[in-house]
């Protein structure tokens, strides 16, 4: 699979929601009920409120032959917002090549770590990166109660 990371374009909007819904409905629906799904991604969205927020965040945007099928943001200070990867691709390297742009964006800023609150779903794949469970959480999303884990990598080298 032959996937290319760039940075967010201005129009990307409702491409990116495809992909979020997609990792939802389609992936974390193995470890989450149908009732915490659809909270987490209803059908019914503000489009202005997601463009908006996808403006705010600057996520980067995997393309596999000029498809999106996965984005993902770091912030100033180490805080990855959100990490999706469409259900179609989930599996075949566009998580990992994801992950390195992180990494070589927040090593270049200067960060000294990453952090996220992680699903039921993406913490392995956060483990296999070196992330570490600080804590379970239990948020209430639009009213329904789900588990995700608050997690960190340390990217100082150690002496």
């Amino acid at each position: 699979m032959s996937v290319r990371i760039r940075e967010f374009r201005r129009g990307d909007e409702p491409a990116l929601r495809e992909v979020f819904s997609s990792a939802i409905h389609g992936t974390a629906s193995a470890d989450y009920t149908r009732e915490q799904i659809d909270a987490w991604a209803p059908e019914a969205v503000d489009r202005e409120d997601w463009a908006r927020r996808m403006r705010e965040i600057k996520p980067f945007v995997a393309e596999e032959g000029g498809r999106i099928v996965g984005y993902a943001d770091v912030q100033g200070d180490g805080y990855i917002d959100h990490f999706y990867v469409a259900a179609t691709v989930a599996r075949r390297g566009v998580g990992s090549a994801l992950m390195r742009q992180i990494h070589a964006t927040a090593t270049a800023r200067g960060a000294t770590g990453l952090y996220s609150h992680v699903s039921i779903t993406a913490r392995p794949f956060f483990e296999k990166w070196g992330f570490h469970v600080e804590a379970e959480q239990r948020p209430s999303v639009r009213g329904v109660s789900m588990t995700n884990f608050r997690m960190r990598k340390s990217l100082l080298q150690p002496s």
